[in-house]
C-alpha cells in the first residue's frame, strides 16, 4: 500500500512560494532591475512552480506567467557571449553559472510538462539552458563544492536535453571521488555549502544517474550531522573551512534532505530532524518547485525515533567533540588549519574558539585564550589526544626566532638576499639559511566533558607573557559575580560567577594553581581578546560580540575552570 501523502506538508510549501511569487506576479511587465542571474533564475523557477501546483494560490494564473517571461528577458541579457552569466566576484565562472542553469533546468522541467500556456517560457529557458551549456561542458572550478554543483547543472542539462558529451563530463568529475571523510564531512566542512551544494546535488546526480553510491554519501553526511545539532536549532560551524565557520547556521535549509532520505530509508532519526527543521514553519520558497520534482518528498514522514541522551560523539577527522545531556550540550574543537599552515586563509579552519556550552537559554558562545607571544594569535590547537572517554587534551607549541649571521658561503656582495616569510613576517634576509635562536611557548588545555558541563585545566608554559582567557556569552542575561570593565566586557578573577537567563545559568569558577594572581579589573589593558598580526596588519579582527568575561595575568600559569550548567528539573 502507497505511503499517503502529507497535504500540510505541501500546503506549506506552497505558502511559501506564494510569499515569494505574489509580489512578483502583482506587477508582471515590471523590469527586475537590479537583481542577480541566480535570483532572476530563482524567480522564475518559483514562479512556474506557483503556476503548476494546485495547491497554489497562483495555479494556473496568467500573472505568474507574464512575471516569468519577464525575468527571463533580464536573465537572458545578463548572458555573455560565452553563455555564462555576467555578475558577482567571480569573472565569467563556470560553477557560479551552474547555481543558475541548475534552476533554469529545473523550471524547464516543471514547464515542458504544462502545456501550451507555458510554450513561450519553455522556449526561453531552452535558448538560455543551450548557449550555456558549451562554456559549462568545458569549464573549471575552484572549490571542493563546484565540482558537484557544476556536474548536477551537466546532469540537468542531458536531462532535458540529452548528449552523451553532458554525461562524459560528469563522469570525469565524479571519477576525482567525492570529498567525504571517513566521519562522514566534506572537505569543507561547511553546513553551509553541505545543505546548499554538495547534499542536494549529489541527491540529483544519484536520481539521473542511478548511482547508490552518492545517495550513500549524502545519508552518511546527514547521519553525521545529527550529532552537530544544536539546541538551539543551528547545526555547528566552528571546525568549518568557509565563511560560516564564525556563524550560526540554522538546520531549516537541511529539511528537504533529512526528509528525502527519512521517506525513502525510513530512518525514524531523519524524520525526527525533518520535524525540527519544519518547528518554526516552513519558510522556504524554493521548497514547492522540489515537491513537483521529486514527489517522494510528499509522502508522509516515517515515525520520529526519540532522542538518546545522553549522547558524544569526537570526529577524529575534524577534531571536534560534543556530549549532549538534558542539562547541558558541550562543544570541544581542536581541528583548527592554522597550526599547520601559520596563516589566516579563506579555505581554511581558522576560528579560534575551542569550547561552547548550552544550558537552555543561557548560552556561552566560545572560550578563546590569548597568548602576548609575538602577535602569533590566540591558541588554536595543533594536537588533541583523547586520554579517557569525555576528555580531551588540546596542545599548542608556539615558536619564534632570532636569526644569527649568514654562514660565510652565504654572504652576498650586494647585500640582496631573498624576500622570505618565516611564519610571522617577512623580509628580505634569507631566514632559512641562517641559524636561528628558538624562543617556544607552549598551552595545553585539559577538557573533562560532563553531563552538566566541563572542567578545564589550562597550563600555559614558557616566558612570562601575558595572557587572558575570553568567555563570551550569549547576550540575553548578565554576568553575576563579575566585575564590569566596559564594552560589554566582565573581570573575574578567583570567585564564582554566574550567567542567568531565565531559570537557566551557567556557573564559572576559576581557581590558580600555580602562577601569580589572576589580573584584577584595573588590568583591563590584559583583558581583551587579540586576534594576532594576521588581522590586526590589515585593520581586520576575528573578534566575538556579546557579553564577555575575561580571566587574565602573566604566564606561565595552571589554571582550572569548572563550568557548570544548572536547569529546572523537567515537568512530568
Amino acid at each position: 500500500m502507497p505511503t499517503p501523502l502529507d497535504h500540510e506538508f505541501v500546503r506549506s510549501a506552497a505558502r511559501a512560494a506564494y510569499r515569494r511569487a505574489a509580489p512578483l506576479a502583482a506587477r508582471p511587465d515590471e523590469e527586475p532591475a537590479g537583481a542577480t542571474h541566480r535570483v532572476l533564475a530563482r524567480r522564475v523557477r518559483t514562479l512556474v512552480a506557483a503556476y503548476r501546483s494546485p495547491d497554489s494560490a497562483l495555479h494556473g494564473s496568467e500573472r505568474a506567467v507574464a512575471a516569468a517571461m519577464s525575468h527571463l528577458g533580464a536573465l537572458r541579457a545578463a548572458q555573455t557571449t560565452t553563455g555564462l552569466f555576467a555578475g558577482g566576484d567571480n569573472v565569467q565562472s563556470p560553477p557560479d553559472s551552474a547555481f543558475t542553469v541548475n534552476d533554469v533546468c529545473d523550471a524547464h522541467v516543471l514547464a515542458a510538462g504544462a502545456g501550451p500556456e507555458l510554450r513561450d517560457v519553455t522556449a526561453a529557458l531552452a535558448e538560455i539552458a543551450g548557449a550555456a551549456s558549451g562554456s559549462l561542458l568545458t569549464g573549471g572550478v575552484h572549490t571542493p563544492n563546484h565540482r558537484w554543483e557544476l556536474c548536477a547543472a551537466l546532469a540537468r542539462l542531458h536531462r532535458s536535453f540529452p548528449d552523451d558529451r553532458l554525461l562524459a563530463r560528469v563522469e570525469e568529475w565524479l571519477a576525482e571521488g567525492v570529498d567525504i571523510d571517513a566521519e562522514g564531512l566534506y572537505s569543507e566542512r561547511s553546513a553551509n555549502y553541505a545543505a546548499h551544494v554538495s547534499n542536494p546535488s549529489l541527491l540529483l546526480l544519484a536520481d539521473v544517474l542511478g548511482r547508490a553510491g552518492l545517495l550513500a554519501a549524502v545519508e552518511r553526511n546527514l547521519a553525521t550531522t545529527l550529532d552537530l545539532i544544536r539546541p538551539d536549532g543551528t547545526v555547528e560551524t566552528v571546525h568549518s573551512r568557509r565563511q560560516d565557520q564564525n556563524h550560526p547556521f540554522p538546520l531549516a535549509p537541511y529539511l528537504p534532505h533529512y526528509r528525502l532520505l527519512a521517506i525513502r530509508t525510513g530512518r525514524g532519526d531523519f524524520a525526527r530532524v525533518a520535524r525540527l527543521a519544519a518547528t518554526g514553519g516552513i519558510d522556504d520558497p524554493d521548497l514547492l518547485a522540489e515537491t513537483l520534482l521529486t514527489p517522494d518528498l510528499c509522502r508522509t514522514l516515517p515515525a520520529p525515533a526519540t532522542e538518546t541522551l545522553p549522547r558524544d560523539r569526537y570526529l577524529t577527522t575534524a577534531r571536534l567533540a560534543q556530549r549532549a545531556s538534558a542539562i547541558a550540550h558541550t562543544v570541544v574543537y581542536g581541528g583548527s588549519d592554522v597550526p599547520e599552515h601559520r596563516r589566516i586563509r579563506s579555505g581554511l579552519a581558522c576560528n579560534p574558539t575551542f569550547l561552547r556550552l548550552f544550558a537552555g537559554d543561557a548560552v556561552l558562545d566560545a572560550v578563546r585564550l590569548s597568548r602576548g607571544f609575538f602577535d602569533l594569535g590566540p591558541f588554536r590547537a595543533a594536537d588533541v589526544r583523547r586520554p579517557a572517554d569525555n576528555r580531551y587534551r588540546l596542545t599548542q607549541t608556539l615558536t619564534a626566532a632570532y636569526y644569527q649571521p649568514l654562514p660565510k658561503d652565504e654572504r652576498r656582495d650586494d647585500g640582496v638576499y631573498r624576500l622570505v616569510d618565516d611564519g610571522r613576517f617577512s623580509a628580505s634576509m634569507a631566514f632559512p639559511d641562517r641559524p636561528r635562536d628558538e624562543v617556544s611557548h607552549t598551552t595545553r588545555v585539559e577538557v573533562d566533558l560532563r553531563e552538566d558541563g566541563a572542567d578545564l585545566r589550562i597550563d600555559i608554559s614558557g616566558p612570562r607573557v601575558p595572557w587572558a582567557l575570553e568567555l563570551t556569552f550569549r547576550p540575553g542575561g548578565v554576568p553575576e559575580g563579575a566585575v564590569p570593565i566596559g564594552d560589554g566586557r566582565w573581570c573575574l578573577t578567583t570567585g564564582p560567577m554566574t550567567y542567568r537567563v531565565g531559570d537557566d545559568e551557567i556557573r564559572v569558577e576559576a581557581g590558580v594553581e600555580a602562577g601569580e594572581p589572576l589580573a584584577g579589573p584595573d588590568r583591563s589593558d590584559l583583558l581583551r581578546y587579540d586576534p594576532g598580526q594576521d588581522h590586526t596588519v590589515v585593520g581586520g579582527t576575528d573578534a566575538t560580540t556579546g557579553n564577555r568575561v575575561y580571566l587574565g595575568g602573566h604566564g606561565p600559569h595552571t589554571l582550572t575552570v569548572a563550568l557548570r550548567a544548572r536547569r529546572p528539573a523537567p515537568v512530568v
